[in-house]
């Protein structure tokens, strides 16, 4: 596989971008050294893995805010690791890559719920655009995304709780 342009000032972590964690699940480590560059950039921490089962068995385990998963081969067996992080969390961005386009592992992904599917040669900025766009705190279906809002209360003296402002727990 060819390498992607030299755009590596453009890895630079703008200023603004929610940071997260991140699954990356591809069978080749160049492609692994790759996107975990570009993802720690974006001040993402990230869980790599080189088999699509383990990636699967990470998404029971944990609470991810961003997927990259390859294709794999035109079996398209990186749908497993797609199929479990939409049912775990409906509204995690999941990034399909491919080192060729498949038309019908392109549907087939998009139909599953995919953010999206790029065919590699990717650039740090392709992959930059779409952190950005999508690197917004999700409402989990399991777990929290980060710190939550308590509010406290304190007894009045007719035994109803009286709210007295919100703190960040």
């Amino acid at each position: 596989m060819g390498r992607r342009g030299d755009d590596s000032k453009a890895c630079a972590r703008p200023h603004g971008i929610w940071t997260g964690k991140a699954l990356l699940v591809d069978e080749y480590p160049e492609d692994l050294q790759f996107y975990s560059t570009i993802l720690e950039a974006y001040r993402y921490g990230v869980r790599r893995c080189s088999s699509y089962e383990e990636g699967v068995r990470l998404l029971d385990e944990e609470t991810f805010d961003f997927v990259i998963v390859s294709q794999g081969t035109p079996k398209f067996e990186g749908s497993l690791v797609l199929m479990r992080a939409t049912e775990v969390n409906p509204n995690l961005p999941v990034l399909v890559v491919a080192r060729c386009l498949d038309m019908g592992c392109y549907l087939e992904a998009m139909q599953l719920g995919a953010l999206d599917y790029l065919v590699e040669p990717l650039t740090v900025w392709e992959v930059g655009r779409l952190l950005e766009k999508h690197s917004q705190p999700r409402v989990s279906q399991r777990k929290p995304a980060g710190p939550r809002m308590v509010r406290q209360a304190v007894l009045c003296e007719s035994g109803s709780p009286k709210p007295i402002g919100g703190s960040i727990m």
